[in-house]
């Protein structure tokens, strides 16, 4: 997640390329996702805001999801990325699959689950 969101700075025009004609200021836009993938990606690390940050990540790859539509529909070629059809439109699945990852840190830490005494046997 950080790197990608490095790769907004670093490398911001395929992405403003992707971004849907009806939003506005593409670059800022950009630049906006790729510090909260930085955020997100580094909060993972950080078991105190872990969670929060997989919930901000959760919102990213649904706030994102318009730009890789955008890209399968108006067949968007990126410099490096195969110009398939299915590719476009399979890696849409895969959205799905990172908010999944996302959600897995949303669950409380082992450490903080209260769990009732158990009995010891009679």
């Amino acid at each position: 997640m950080v790197t990608a969101g490095v790769l907004h700075w670093v490398t911001p025009d395929p992405f403003v390329k992707i971004v849907p004609s009806f939003l506005p200021y593409p670059l800022a836009l950009v630049y906006i996702s790729g510090v909260f993938e930085i955020l997100g990606g580094a909060g993972l690390l950080i078991p105190f805001v872990s969670r929060a940050a997989a919930w901000g990540l959760i919102a990213l790859f649904i706030a994102v999801f318009p730009a890789n539509i955008n890209m399968a529909v108006n067949r968007i070629h990126l410099d490096g990325i195969p110009d398939s059809p299915w590719l476009l439109w399979g890696r849409l699945p895969l959205q799905a699959v990172l908010i999944a990852w996302a959600w897995w840190y949303t669950r409380p830490s082992e450490k903080f689950v209260a769990y009732p005494p158990t009995r010891s046997p009679s």
